[in-house]
């Protein structure tokens, strides 16, 4: 950006007299319990004695002077100080003559080692678009439309709830003319579309927020208040979440607490000191990523990002938050050797800061926004990552299950011929699956560097593949657990995926992936129509092995149900390509039980192997029940039962 010598315009004249900030507010802000920061910092649009501006603030503590500057005065780095707050470390001041639009940024004189530098604002709500760095004042006027799904979301989100998310990189969804990305208001219609075709109930985004460095998928966060515009304004993207609610589907955003990157515009070595981050770099660095970790223990830091998760709640409508990478805040020696981490207090490898960041920010975020919902993607055995806080959690509403992706995944890429000797991998999972809200996610960190898609994952030829992917959508969706599919997954992509191309859509020209897009939409339907498959998700009385053994023949039956009498669903897998023929299965209620789905049907792509719509039982006691129901296993399929009523 150009540095210009000459004085700025007589217009834009800055005064100090004038403060956004009470007393109270920088207490709180201070103590860490300000959680409305948006409101008071940044740039704000205002009017100072009648003259139209804008209002500055940021935070600076060791600075020796702060500035603004922008295209209004040439980037003049010294014609426009702010005023220091004392103690609180805040800056501020009123430039007239400024309005939505103006790019700026803060010019920091640090007290330590005379350092000097340019900064975005940490809280500016628009950003330029990449590569460029400056902030953009603006506002957030939005004529929301999404009054009815806003008075009805406490039941969409609800744990009872039918919840089927299907994640998306909105850079790579979809693609237009030349290749490029599509739009928030271009996106809008037709994401809708597909969404609804395949029945998801939520939408989820890999990070919005603005983000310098593409290839990150916006993990590496510097605008934590600001979509990326990349593709449009904030109007732009209330507009897709508001579209998205009048289609009647919920929208959750992940947002990335965990660290931020080093790049010298954003919050990195703020003030000529760490501020955002840990001074000491066995705390303040994360090896993996080369970004800073966040200084948790400190108060202005946990005021920053606890404003930040409920800006986006509040101000944008959103649904819930996936909170990123938690097991790098929980444990100090997160992917260090020895001697290369700092013990707590204790002698502990736990980061004691960040456990009292996390239980803070969802105690706020389910005191003042109860109808939605926070989930942790967190690898370890943690306990309690999904139990309240009163209790000793850490006070998420859900809890990836990764070890349920890992073991399945590992499992279903095997040959079917080695398959029995690994049994273990599938029937683990229910000794632990309601100790926490779990997610069932097939995510995008499964289909990238080098892993393959889900489909190409698949062992056999061609049709085994899409008959192993069908069989793990199917078994995916019986099991305890809500549902997250990454984009592509839905209609069996080849190839893994890649953020610099849309989604391989010419697929759905050919009838094997349009059968594994027709299984997956039947299977929304069927999940959000069968109160078994989800009511009791996360109850140990929403599930019951028929025969979890039969390692021998690769076969899994197990029955799900609701909080109503009569409410069951009965799904059995056959895991090899051998049809089973006069396979029993023990159930509880005599009569008709009807199969109402079977992923091996012709329509999508099977090979119509079944069970005749329905089947009766006998009284043979069989698996500790007694009736029993004698059944044709399709090759490599999940069916569903249903007793008649």
């Amino acid at each position: 950006m150009p540095q210009s010598d000459f004085a700025s315009p007589p217009r834009f004249w800055v005064r100090h007299d004038q403060s956004r900030f009470s007393d109270n507010d920088l207490y709180l802000f201070n103590e860490g319990s300000h959680f409305r920061l948006h409101d008071k910092m940044g740039a704000h649009i205002g009017v100072l004695d009648g003259m139209a501006g804008a209002f500055f603030a940021v935070w600076a503590p060791n600075a020796e002077r702060v500035f603004v500057m922008g295209d209004f005065n040439g980037w003049n780095k010294t014609s426009h100080a702010l005023h220091s707050r004392g103690q609180s470390g805040i800056w501020e001041g009123f430039v007239a003559g400024l309005g939505k639009g103006a790019i700026y940024k803060y010019h920091v004189q640090s007290r330590q080692h005379g350092y000097k530098v340019d900064k975005a604002d940490p809280f500016a709500v628009h950003a330029e678009t990449p590569p460029r760095t400056g902030s953009v004042i603006w506002d957030l006027d939005y004529a929301w439309g999404d009054r009815e799904w806003m008075a009805r979301r406490k039941a969409r989100n609800a744990l009872d709830a039918p919840i089927s998310i299907y994640e998306v990189h909105l850079g790579s969804w979809r693609r237009g003319e030349r290749r490029r990305p599509l739009n928030y208001r271009e996106v809008a219609p037709l994401l809708a579309e597909h969404v609804l075709r395949c029945g998801f109930t939520h939408v989820e985004f890999l990070p919005v927020m603005e983000h310098p460095f593409y290839g990150s998928w916006g993990y590496q966060t510097t605008g934590y208040f600001a979509p990326t515009s990349r593709y449009g304004t904030p109007q732009d993207f209330m507009f897709l979440v508001d579209y998205l609610h009048q289609q009647g589907i919920g929208v959750i955003l992940d947002w990335v607490p965990s660290h931020f990157p080093t790049d010298e515009h954003g919050l990195a070595y703020f003030d000529g000191t760490h501020l955002y981050e840990h001074a000491d770099m066995r705390q303040g660095f994360h090896p993996d990523w080369n970004s800073y970790i966040f200084n948790y223990g400190r108060n202005e830091v946990r005021s920053f990002l606890i404003s930040s998760a409920l800006y986006w709640l509040e101000q944008y409508h959103v649904d819930g938050l996936r909170v990123d990478a938690v097991a790098s805040m929980l444990y100090l020696d997160y992917s260090r050797k020895e001697g290369e981490w700092i013990p707590n207090e204790f002698g502990g490898r736990e980061n004691l800061t960040a456990l009292s960041f996390l239980r803070r920010l969802n105690e706020e975020v389910y005191r003042r926004v109860p109808d939605v919902q926070t989930a942790a993607e967190e690898s370890t055995a943690w306990p309690m990552v999904s139990r309240p806080t009163y209790l000793g959690g850490l006070g998420f509403g859900w809890k990836w299950d990764m070890g349920w992706m890992h073991d399945t995944l590992s499992y279903l890429s095997r040959d079917p011929v080695h398959r029995h000797y690994h049994h273990d991998q599938l029937t683990f999972r229910m000794l632990y699956a309601f100790t926490e809200n779990y997610v069932l996610a097939l995510s995008h960190d499964e289909v990238v560097h080098g892993k393959g898609s889900l489909l190409s994952k698949m062992p056999g030829d061609d049709w085994q593949k899409f008959a192993n992917l069908r069989l793990l959508l199917g078994y995916m969706f019986a099991q305890p657990g809500k549902k997250l599919l990454f984009m592509g997954g839905e209609f069996g992509q080849w190839k893994e995926w890649d953020h610099e191309a849309g989604l391989e859509w010419m697929h759905l020209d050919w009838a094997p992936h349009q059968g594994v897009q027709q299984w997956l939409s039947d299977l929304n339907a069927l999940y959000r129509n069968e109160p078994a498959l989800y009511a009791l998700d996360h109850s140990p009385r929403g599930f019951q092995w028929i025969d979890g053994s039969d390692s021998a023949q690769s076969a899994l039956s197990f029955l799900r149900l609701g909080k109503m009498p009569g409410e069951w669903v009965l799904a059995v897998c056959n895991f090899t390509p051998i049809p089973r023929e006069h396979y029993r299965v023990g159930v509880p209620w005599a009569g008709e039980w009807r199969e109402i789905l079977n992923s091996d049907a012709t329509i999508y792509g099977g090979s119509g192997l079944g069970n005749a719509g329905a089947v009766w039982t006998t009284p043979e006691p069989a698996h500790a029940h007694p009736h029993s129901l004698e059944l044709t296993l399709p090759p490599l399929a999940t069916v569903f039962f249903k007793p008649s009523a």
